[in-house]
């Protein structure tokens, strides 16, 4: 890593004036970020880069770029930090420091760094939380109001970081419903770039809540220096990349100010979400491990745990079914060999009975016509047939047509006197408002209670909040946006701590709760409705970069037919597997297959799951994709080949693998073979040979996958 690229500017008047009084390094096991305290009492950012082996050192550094900005003093360039006073028109801060403390935690240490306005007390807080093997930070700030009046915070970003290098190169991931997390590439110049979201119930739709910033040159998959980010918070956000007129950059990340300014009285405090990054000096690949260590160690609910495959009803059976039914696709999932049977929607409400999603959300009692013993009957068969069962629920969501809807009108988030903007057919209840909260934790408290042999829920968001308007906020609409996913995190909480074993998928819509805070209380997330295996090889690398392959479900169903079930499949096996779709409508080779390949995958689980991630070549590079899975020993690795459409007489070079202990030598064989049958070609390479040379992973045939296991001797 080229410190020098990334180490604190000068700012235009020369802050070396300013002797650093104070050294604060926040040290990670291969990394450093460094605050010094100068003798104006500012708090700077010297250094963010490879640790250095004598920490005495940092001291030489110098003074860089002031750590948190403030609106109203003498820079230039986007604050991290705006507060409006009721008392005083002068909206300027300056932070100076008081203290700092070091604490240490099971398994990170974090750096708490005091700072206040010697003028009007506000006092802030900048936390920053280092996990050491996993060489991944954590920062979020406290804004405490020590004022007489109440103040507004207009402002109020989690963490600012600093950088000085030749050039800057941004990565996002952009889409839209089905086209989720798809990668997008540019060169940052003067000026700003901002990607944000707003839509209140959610963090993604057109915008995924991470990036990756390349410094001094494009960062490969195993090579450059980059930082990799994302915010944990399930509402709206923004990330600010700043050039200024030096070419200094700055990268603000926090909750989108937008319609958001909130109000603090006399000594209330405002904590900002966590913004989650990493510096690696070793590539995207790096990077992205280093977020997968964490996430599975420190932040995924039950991240170390196992993951249950399942059969989900949906595309076999839409909003028609009725019990028998149920209970027949069950007796299939037992059949398959899958661990759980999951029920999606439709099987709820009596006034406005949900046969389609244009009612009945919001009524959360069995619809007796199609359910007359209740889930009570559907756990009971499951539990017969030896399979886990699950249900779908979208509890913060209500259709018009519901007795919700008419009964509460008052809970949900729409407009007085402005015709009503459905979304998907439905509304947003307003969770800001604790009865709403009430209701929601009830929706899952009640079925548990009622019915405890549920296993696990499909928990879904569809709509992002439109017509922005709260009859609980009142006079101050701004907080809606912030209090929903506050009040959120307050059902979850509730939750977690009665059922801190359940399992729960992370739905919304598909691709719109892809964040890090959300999967505090949820094992899995759904990364897209789009489960065309071409469109998801793209999907699951663009997501990869900051999720583990644990948390991201893939399922096989009948969306492009026209590819054969083996490649549906393998691509599903990148993730968490599920299946989808009627197995009637199966060949009888083809659901051998499937079998098949349920068997290899929990064999397989440990690797694919708890192992180390390489995208040895990526989908946006042509017309083929590989991604392999070491374990932590380097002793046993699987590797996933994909032809999406070779051209014709197209020139097929060998892959060269990553990851394997050199000295090594390991048994390749191909498993998981359309006929099930054992690879007798089977050959012994050592690792300096598979990473050095490679093997030849593609072929010429159209839509056709390959899986190769390797296993050191």
């Amino acid at each position: 890593m080229k410190s020098t690229l990334i180490s604190g500017a000068m700012m235009a008047f020369c802050l070396s004036a300013f002797a650093s009084t104070t050294i604060i390094p926040v040290e990670t096991d291969a990394t450093a970020l460094v605050y010094s305290v100068a003798d104006n009492g500012r708090v700077y950012q010297n250094y963010f880069g490879k640790r250095l082996d004598n920490a005495a050192e940092y001291a030489n550094l110098p003074a860089g770029k002031e750590a948190y900005l403030t609106h109203g003093m003498e820079d230039y360039y986007e604050p991290a930090l705006h507060i409006n006073r009721t008392a005083t028109p002068n909206s300027s801060t300056l932070l100076k420091y008081k203290k700092h403390e070091v604490v240490k935690h099971d398994g990170y240490t974090e750096t708490i760094i005091t700072m206040a306005d010697p003028e009007f007390a506000d006092e802030v807080k900048l936390h920053i939380a280092a996990f050491g093997p996993e060489n991944v930070f954590k920062s979020w700030t406290e804004i405490t109001n020590n004022e007489k009046q109440p103040i507004e915070l207009e402002k109020y970003a989690s963490s600012m970081l600093h950088f000085n290098a030749p050039q800057y190169f941004l990565t996002q991931y952009t889409g839209k419903w089905a086209k989720e997390a798809n990668q997008l590439n540019q060169e940052l110049h003067f000026g700003k770039k901002v990607i944000d979201t707003k839509l209140g119930a959610r963090a993604d739709m057109f915008a995924s809540p991470f990036f990756q910033l390349s410094l001094g040159e494009p960062a490969t998959e195993t090579s450059g220096d980059v930082l990799a980010g994302t915010l944990a918070w399930t509402g709206n956000f923004r990330f600010v990349f700043e050039v200024d007129d030096l070419g200094d950059l700055r990268v603000i990340s926090g909750i989108n100010p937008y319609f958001s300014a909130y109000p603090l009285s006399k000594g209330q405090t405002f904590t900002t979400p966590e913004f989650i990054f990493t510096l690696s000096d070793e590539g995207t690949g790096q990077a992205s491990r280093n977020l997968h260590d964490w996430a599975r160690n420190h932040q995924v609910k039950d991240g170390n745990g196992n993951r249950m495959t399942l059969l989900n009803n949906w595309e076999a059976t839409y909003f028609d079914f009725n019990e028998d039914k149920l209970v027949s696709l069950i007796g299939e999932a037992k059949e398959l060999g899958v661990d759980m049977f999951l029920l999606d929607d439709g099987w709820f409400a009596n006034k406005y009975p949900r046969h389609s999603d244009t009612q009945g959300l919001g009524d959360w009692d069995e619809t007796a016509d199609k359910i007359p013993n209740g889930i009570g009957r559907l756990t009971e068969e499951a539990k017969k047939q030896g399979v886990k069962f699950g249900l779908w629920i979208e509890p913060e969501m209500v259709n018009p047509k519901s007795e919700l809807y008419e009964q509460h009108k008052d809970w949900v988030i729409t407009l007085p006197n402005r015709e009503e903007y459905y979304f998907r057919n439905q509304l947003v209840l307003d969770l800001s408002n604790p009865k709403v909260q009430d209701f929601v934790f009830d929706v899952v408290d009640n079925l548990k209670t009622k019915y405890p042999d549920i296993a696990y829920f499909k928990w879904d968001c569809n709509s992002p909040i439109t017509n922005i308007y709260s009859n609980y906020e009142g006079k101050e609409q701004q907080k809606l946006y912030v209090d929903y996913v506050k009040g959120l995190y307050n059902v979850l909480d509730r939750l977690k701590a009665k059922y801190p074993d359940l399992p729960m998928m992370l739905c919304s819509g598909g691709g719109g709760r892809t964040d890090y805070e959300g999967l505090k209380y949820f094992t899995e997330m759904w990364p897209s409705d789009n489960t065309d295996p071409i469109e998801r090889l793209f999907i699951q690398y663009g997501y990869s970069q900051a999720f583990p392959a644990k948390v991201q479900c893939a399922h096989v169903t009948t969306w492009n037919k026209k590819a054969p079930i083996k490649f549906r499949t393998n691509v599903a096996m990148m993730g968490k597997l599920g299946f989808d779709l009627n197995l009637h409508d199966l060949k009888s080779d083809e659901l051998a297959y499937c079998k098949q390949s349920i068997k290899e995958y929990n064999r397989l689980k440990p690797v694919i799951l708890e192992g180390d991630q390489y995208r040895l070549v990526s989908p946006y590079e042509g017309n083929h994709a590989a991604t392999m899975f070491v374990d932590k020993a380097d002793r046993n690795a699987v590797v996933f080949a994909f032809d999406v459409h070779p051209r014709y007489n197209e020139k097929l070079n060998n892959v060269k693998l990553q990851g394997l202990d050199p000295k090594a030598t390991y048994k390749v064989s191909e498993i998981n073979r359309a006929d099930c049958s054992a690879d007798n070609n089977a050959k012994t390479y050592s690792g300096q040979y598979l990473m050095t040379v490679g093997l030849p992973l593609f072929t010429a045939r159209d839509l056709s996958s390959r899986v190769y296991e390797l296993n050191a001797l």
